[in-house]
């Protein structure tokens, strides 16, 4: 991994490491995040197949995918292997707005984790 995607991995990390019992390791050769060291909600993907660049795939709630792959797709496309289930594909490499990234990541942690965890995630928002 080269120094920029090492430098957008970190800030990855960062975002995801903030929440409630997240966990990482290596999941099909990418840097995985999950919820409990069970659900994956966040993987980092750096030119998967020559594809997409730097990116993260995240999971989504119904119907993001579509409409942010439909009216951004410079920036949002839909990943092999898990688009189907409504997974979103985000390029980080080109000029990353990381609240935005955030809220994304954090949003992609609410469709996995326990009730419980979202309540304490809750709780600790000012």
């Amino acid at each position: 991994m080269n120094a920029d995607a090492q430098a957008l991995l970190d800030r990855v990390r960062t975002i995801c490491s903030a929440l409630p019992e997240v966990t990482e390791r290596l999941s099909h050769g990418a840097p995985t995040f999950f919820v409990r060291d069970k659900k994956t909600f966040v993987m980092f993907h750096d030119h998967h197949h020559g594809e997409h660049g730097i990116a993260l795939w995240c999971a989504a709630p119904g119907g993001v995918q579509e409409q942010l792959v439909e009216t951004e797709p410079d920036r949002f496309f839909r990943p092999p292997y898990v688009g189907h289930r409504g997974w979103l594909g985000v390029r980080i490499d080109r000029a990353a707005d990381w609240t935005e990234i955030a809220e994304i990541a954090e949003e992609a942690y609410r469709m996995v984790a326990p009730k419980a965890l979202i309540r304490s995630l809750d709780e600790s928002k000012p």
